[in-house]
This record gives C-alpha cells, structure tokens and sequence, in this order.
C-alpha cells in the first residue's frame, strides 16, 4: 500500500471548497448536539439567526420560538451534511454520532429528538437510512444504592423521566452499493474477523465514553471514543480509501484512519485544537502517514 495522505483544515465545513465531488469513500463524524448547553456557543457564534433566536426566547417565551431555534440548528448541520453528499462517491457511507438531548426551556422538561431531525434532512438532501447503531454508555447521572440513574421524582409515579444512557450512531449511504473490481486486493485486504462481524454489525454497541477533564475545551471534544471511530473505519471503508470527517475535534478520527492504512481529511472551525489534534495524531502516526495542515 502507498503512504496515506491525512489533510486537516481548519475552516468552516459547510463549505469544502479543497474536495472534488466524488472524492470521499466515508464520512465518520460527531457533530456538536443541538440543545446540549455544551455547544450553545458553537451554534451561536455559527449563525446570527441562532443567537437572534436565544435572545427572543428569553424576551417572548414562546413555544414556537424554542421550535425555530432547535429547527435552525439542525439547518446549520444539514449544510455540512449537504455538502457531505456532494463530495461523498456514489455507494458511499456517512456514519454520525449523535445524542438525543433533555433541557429545561421556558420552565417546561422535555426531550429534543436530534437523532430523529438529522435523519428528516439528510433524507431531504437525498441520502437512503440505512439500520443504526446505538452506543449505550455508562450513566454519569446520579445513582441509588447503585439500582441505576433516575430523573424527577425517582420511586413516586408518574413524574420521573427515562434516563438518556444510549446515544445512536446513524448510518446513511450516498445513492447504489458501491461496486469493486473482482478480487479487489484492498478489500480483501480490508476483511473482517468473524468476530468482528458479529459483534460489530449487532445494533446495540457497549463502549465506554472517553474520561472528560475540567477544560471545557477538552470536555467539547473528548466525548468520542477511539474505538467507535477504529470500528466504523473498518466496517465501512477499505484500505487506501479517504474517510472524511467534518467536524474534527480532537483528531479522533485521523488517528483512527492513520492506524487502518487510509486517507483521511478532517476539518475544524477552532484553531485552538491545533495542539490537542497534533499530539493525538503523532500517537496513530508511522512512516507511512503524511500530514498536512491547512488554515483557511
């Protein structure tokens, strides 16, 4: 195999002028979750209509305005899921992590079904759904006596709520199965372990979330693990392939693509990140990776 070729952009990803159409095999990603107060910021600093919105829902509290801002947020991803079709080949695979989210607006509890919105548009945009995955995570909500986390009014019905402790890792495909020549050596390969199949291709996933630290900086970036990225590299991608990854991070999955022999391209808005996704990367580095930094 040649040496891989990993190129990370620090730009605005609703836009990848760097990328012809057709040129990306996979797209792994975990955008920021709309409603989770973690990426409030993000949104707001992305789009001026979202950080209008903020301020009308605290002067009016109007239903439909917590309607139209939740809407508009996921308008903002769908751009990137957009331009994410257009540099994707035709059979090609985008796999996004995402969590549902549970917030207090306007005094009322109430649950924001982000995994549900980003399938409604990426079916707009032309993509076909295909069966996700759910990642059930260990809880960080409180327990008692170790019997499991609980919301509201705990043992009293009918006011507690169910606790979030799945995220979904939804998997869409750009147009017909992908075809490959007779024997195609990288596929083959590229082949999976039976155990592999079995277990990876199940739909409920047990991985532990990667250790979040004080840094808020960190905290936004470091809920993705590895593995999650590793496995979906390898279950929807061959060797040599580009995996696109459009909102980067921390460099999750560059690393991941380094580590199975393909190229990778990763795009993120916070040059800040530079040093977190530098040293990342140097541990999933070899001889046979190349890097290359682009600031827009």
């Amino acid at each position: 195999m040649p040496p891989t070729q990993h190129t990370i952009i620090f730009g605005n990803s609703q836009q990848m002028p760097e990328l012809a159409d057709s040129s990306v095999h996979l797209m792994v990603t975990s955008p920021p979750y709309p409603m989770v107060q973690m990426w409030d910021n993000l949104f707001v600093d992305a789009d001026q209509k979202i950080a209008q919105l903020w301020q009308q829902l605290t002067a009016d509290c109007k239903e439909e305005t917590v309607t139209q801002l939740y809407e508009e947020m996921h308008l903002n991803l769908a751009k990137v899921w957009s331009e994410t079709y257009r540099v994707l080949v035709d059979g090609g695979i985008a796999c996004i992590n995402i969590g549902d989210a549970t917030r207090r607006v306007n005094s009322k509890f109430r649950l924001f079904p982000n995994h549900s919105k980003i399938i409604e548009h990426c079916e707009k945009i032309g993509f076909t759904t295909l069966p996700y995955i759910l990642w059930k995570k260990p809880t960080t909500k409180p327990q008692y006596k170790g019997k499991g986390a609980f919301l509201g009014s705990g043992f009293l019905p009918p006011n507690a709520y169910v606790t979030l402790d799945c995220e979904f890792i939804l998997i869409f495909r750009k147009g017909k199965l992908r075809h490959f020549p007779p024997k195609d050596p990288a596929r083959y390969e590229s082949k999976l372990t039976k155990k592999q199949r079995d277990e990876w291709f199940s739909q409920i996933w047990q991985i532990t979330g990667t250790r979040q630290t004080t840094s808020q900086l960190e905290r936004r970036t470091a809920v993705y693990p590895d593995e999650i990225a590793d496995r979906l590299i390898k279950m929807f991608s061959i060797k040599n392939d580009t995996v696109l990854d459009p909102f980067l991070g921390s460099g999750t999955t560059t690393k991941a693509a380094m580590q199975n022999e393909r190229n990778s391209i990763g795009y993120e808005k916070d040059p800040n990140l530079l040093s977190i996704i530098t040293k990342k990367t140097a541990n999933g580095n070899s001889e046979q990776a190349f890097v290359k930094i682009i600031n827009r």
